[in-house]
C-alpha cells in the first residue's frame, strides 16, 4: 500500500504589529515629562540652595553671623547636595534618547552631567564645613578658612557649569540637526551656553561678568523643560526616525 507523503508546509509567523500610535505617543510624552520635571527641580532645588547659602556668607564676620543659623545653612547646603541626585537621574534617562542619534555626543553630555555633579558636590561639602566651623568663630584662623571654604565653593561652581556648559553646546547641536525640540528652542540653548561658558571662564580669572552671561541660558534652561512638559520630544525624532522635514 502505497502512503501518501505530505510535505510540510511553512507557514509564515505573522509579523509583529507595530504599538497603536496612542502606546509611542504616550512613551514619548512620559519621558519627555519626567525629563521636563527634572531639568525644573534641579534648577529650582539648586537655586534655592544657593541662594540661602549667599545670603549667609557675605561680609567679612559672616561665620558669626551663621553661629545662630547653623540649621538654616545646613538646609541651604541639603538643597544643593540633592541636586546631585536630580542630574545624575537627568543624565541616565536622557542618555538612550540621545543615543539613538549620536553616541558620541550622548557620551559628552552624559559625562559633562557627571562631571558638574562632582563639582557642585564638592562646594555643597565645603559650604556644609561652615556649620561646625562657625562654633569655632573666635578661634584664630577660622575666620581664613572660612572664607577659603566659600570661595572653593564658588570655584567649584564656576568649574562644574563650565564643564555642563560644554557638554550642553554637543547637546543643543544634537537638538538642532534631529529636532528633537523646535529649531529655535536649540538655538537659543547654542546661544545661551555658549554665553555661560565665556562668563564662567570670565568668573575663574576674576572678572565678575558670569551673571550677565549667564542670562540667555536662563531662557533655554525654562523653556527647555516647559516645552518638554508641554508638547514632548518631536515623535520621529523620538523614535530614532528622520523627522519629515516640515516645508514654509
Amino acid at each position: 500500500m502505497n502512503q501518501a507523503t505530505s510535505s510540510p508546509t511553512a507557514i509564515a509567523s505573522p509579523r509583529p504589529a507595530d504599538p497603536p500610535p496612542s502606546e509611542l505617543s504616550g512613551s514619548r510624552m512620559k519621558h519627555s515629562r519626567i525629563l521636563g520635571g527634572l531639568f525644573l527641580a534641579g534648577f529650582l532645588v539648586y537655586g534655592s540652595g544657593s541662594s540661602v547659602v549667599a545670603s549667609l556668607v557675605h561680609g567679612p564676620d559672616f561665620l558669626n553671623t551663621i553661629a545662630p543659623l547653623q540649621t538654616l545653612l545646613a538646609l541651604g547646603a541639603f538643597l544643593m547636595l540633592l541636586n546631585t541626585a536630580v542630574d545624575i537621574a537627568k543624565a541616565v534617562l536622557f542618555f538612550p534618547i540621545l543615543e539613538r542619534h549620536s553616541k558620541r555626543t550622548a557620551l559628552t553630555y552624559f559625562a559633562a552631567l557627571i562631571t558638574q555633579v562632582v563639582f557642585l558636590s564638592i562646594g555643597a561639602l565645603a559650604v556644609l564645613m561652615l556649620v561646625p566651623l562657625s562654633e569655632r568663630a573666635g578661634e584664630p584662623g577660622a575666620a581664613t578658612l572660612g572664607t577659603i571654604l566659600v570661595e572653593l565653593n564658588g570655584m567649584a561652581y564656576q568649574v562644574g557649569q563650565m564643564t555642563l556648559g560644554v557638554g550642553a553646546i554637543f547637546l543643543c547641536a544634537l537638538l538642532f540637526k534631529t529636532r528633537l525640540v523646535p529649531r529655535w528652542l536649540a538655538v537659543s540653548g547654542l546661544i545661551g551656553y555658549t554665553s555661560h561658558v565665556a562668563g564662567t571662564i570670565a568668573e575663574l580669572f576674576g572678572v565678575e561678568i558670569g551673571l550677565y552671561l549667564t542670562m540667555p541660558g536662563f531662557f533655554f534652561e525654562l523653556a527647555l523643560p516647559l516645552w518638554l512638559l508641554i508638547k514632548g520630544f518631536q515623535r520621529e525624532a523620538f523614535e530614532g526616525r528622520n523627522p519629515v522635514l516640515a516645508t514654509a
